[in-house]
C-alpha cells in the first residue's frame, strides 16, 4: 500500500477530503521523523513504537575490491509492533 493508497482508503473511510488526509497523514510522519531525529521514542499504543538503535563502529568486506572498509557507529530507526498488531 503507498501512501495516496492510504489517503484514499481514509478518505473512503471517514468522508474527510483528501488533501486534509494527506496533511494529516503528512504531519504524522513529519512527527514522527522529528522526534526520531531528537532521539525520542515513539509510542503508538495498539499499534506499535518507533525506535532508534545504535549501531556500533564496524569492518566490512567490500568483495569486488577485496578490501576491507570501516563503517562508522550509527543510529538507525526501528519499529517494533505491539502485541495487538503482530500479525497471527
Amino acid at each position: 500500500m503507498t501512501k495516496a493508497d492510504l489517503v484514499n482508503e481514509i478518505h473512503h473511510q471517514t468522508g474527510i477530503d483528501k488533501v486534509t488526509v494527506m496533511k494529516t497523514v503528512e504531519a504524522l510522519m513529519q512527527t514522527v521523523s522529528s522526534s526520531l531525529i531528537d532521539g525520542e521514542n515513539v509510542y503508538l499504543r495498539g499499534f506499535g513504537t518507533f525506535e532508534i538503535k545504535h549501531r556500533a563502529e564496524k569492518v566490512a568486506r567490500n568483495i569486488s575490491k577485496n578490501t576491507s572498509v570501516i563503517v562508522p557507529a550509527h543510529n538507525i530507526p526501528f519499529f517494533k509492533p505491539s502485541k495487538e498488531f503482530v500479525l497471527k
